[in-house]
């Protein structure tokens, strides 16, 4: 019995912690993508605002 419960609370740990691995990769791929795209728009400003400073 004690094995029992010993197996089940293991197979209940295991699966809970690959679902959060799976949150946190998504959660990183989301961070990382809008991190790319601010970071273009905010590239992107700045050369404008370069350009119309040096115009």
């Amino acid at each position: 019995m004690k094995y029992t419960l010993a197996a089940l609370s293991i197979v209940l740990l295991l699966s809970g912690c690959a679902e959060t691995w799976e949150g946190v990769k998504k959660d990183s791929s989301s961070i990382w993508t809008e991190t790319k795209r601010t970071t273009n728009e905010v590239a992107q400003s700045t050369k404008e605002a370069i350009h119309e400073a040096t115009e």
